[in-house]
């Protein structure tokens, strides 16, 4: 068995979730919930970086971050299932990165009001990162994604951005859907075409009890 050192809330975790049951390789995996703030944790011997997800191989090796992890299933399922060849490949890998940034830039201002002590937070900063995720929402809004009618029609790219949308409702009650009907349509399209998107959806959580690290 693969091991997969995750947390429930980890929208990173999640892609590399998804990206398993797309390739048919998620009865191969456990999934191990970890505590990246536990200088105890296995996490931070599997991983320096202390970083979730991270999957252990059945040599002892450890893959990470999500990006390497999903390729490296790519690899096993045998190769260009959801890493397109040729010119598909880019754009897949583009959207990957766009919303690989937008799970960053949410994750970074719930740890702004996590751990950072009112005196201390930088409104400024907050706002910064809320404006990476309001510009990568409106191009994605004025061309969303090709509808999706089973796990099967999902890319790299198209599993991050479902996953960075999962984040937005999970962490700021879906505000985003009010300004993008389109893309609200999309992910909603996705939560009844794709069982394990709806499988590890969490109801909405403003302060989560386990911190998701970046990637």
């Amino acid at each position: 068995m693969l091991v997969l050192l995750s947390s429930p809330a980890s929208p990173f975790g999640r892609k590399v979730k998804i990206a398993a049951s797309v390739l048919g390789l998620l009865d191969e995996i456990k999934v191990e919930n970890t505590s990246t703030t536990n200088p105890e944790d296995n996490l931070r011997k599997q991983n320096p970086l202390g970083k979730i997800p991270a999957l252990i191989l059945q040599d002892g090796s450890t893959m990470y971050d999500s990006r390497v992890i999903i390729e490296y299933l790519d690899h096993l399922a045998g190769g260009n299932r959801i890493i397109p060849q040729g010119e598909a490949r880019f754009a897949a890998l583009r959207n990957q990165a766009m919303a690989d940034g937008m799970m960053d830039a949410g994750i970074l201002q719930v740890y702004e009001k996590r751990f950072r002590p009112v005196e201390y937070r930088f409104p400024d900063w907050q706002a910064y990162q809320a404006q990476k995720v309001e510009r990568a929402l409106k191009v994605l809004e004025d061309t969303p994604p090709a509808s999706v009618s089973a796990p099967e029609d999902l890319d790299v790219g198209t599993i991050a951005i479902a996953c960075a949308l999962g984040y937005l409702d999970l962490r700021f009650n879906g505000d985003w859907r009010a300004a993008c009907p389109r893309l609200t349509s999309w992910i909603d399209g996705i939560e009844q075409a794709v069982p394990i998107f709806a499988k590890t959806r969490l109801p909405a959580q403003p302060v989560a009890e386990v911190p998701e690290q970046l990637r």
